[in-house]
């Protein structure tokens, strides 16, 4: 592992929940952390699960925020999106799209595995440059506020394990004592810049 602080991005597919969850508590266990979405558009629960709240990436929390008060104040308080997307505005502006990242990370950790398919393509399908390794590990959560919570701290948990060992090739043995400890099991591969 380099002498400097582990170097962590977090992914979800929208940059709401999962991934911002993780990013402020990992912030405020003083890690170098960065969270992302790798879809092509926010998604937000709508009044109706068929009809799902829908915002660009360019789009702020704070507008989002505003918008779905102006909308429906009383079913977005009530689901708990107006609490999340006021708790996002405290970390940083607004969501941010993964595959338009030019930054390099030790390890990435991902909320599902179809975030975690398109992390892994998308930095296979890069032209190599420094081929610096990237560990990208996919910590599978449930998407609502309790899920979030729990992923939160595991992912918080295994970089501080990370962080002791301070050795990226002891990852595979702190993904296995994970497992044994959990009952997860944690899609893992070794990408390169």
């Amino acid at each position: 592992m380099p002498s400097s602080p582990l170097r962590v991005a977090v992914v979800c597919m929208s940059n709401i929940n999962r991934s911002m969850e993780a990013h402020s508590l990992l912030e405020r266990k003083g890690f170098s952390v960065r969270s992302f979405g790798a879809g092509s558009r926010v998604r937000l629960p709508g009044r109706r699960p068929d009809l799902p709240a829908v915002y660009d990436f360019a789009t702020t929390y704070r507008q989002m925020h505003d918008d779905l008060r102006r909308k429906d104040r009383e079913c977005y308080t009530q689901n708990g999106i107006l609490h999340i997307l006021g708790r996002n505005e405290r970390i940083k502006p607004r969501p941010e799209r993964f595959q338009q990242c030019t930054e390099s990370f030790d390890v990435i950790f991902t909320c599902e595995e179809r975030v975690y398919d398109r992390v892994v393509e998308h930095l296979s399908s890069r032209k190599q440059g420094t081929f610096q390794p990237v560990h990208v590990i996919n910590v599978g959560m449930a998407d609502d506020p309790e899920g979030a919570t729990l992923g939160a701290f595991l992912i918080c948990e295994l970089c501080q394990r990370l962080q002791e060992a301070g050795d990226m090739d002891k990852m595979a043995g702190l993904l296995r004592q994970a497992e044994e400890k959990t009952g997860k099991t944690f899609s893992h591969t070794v990408c390169f810049y």
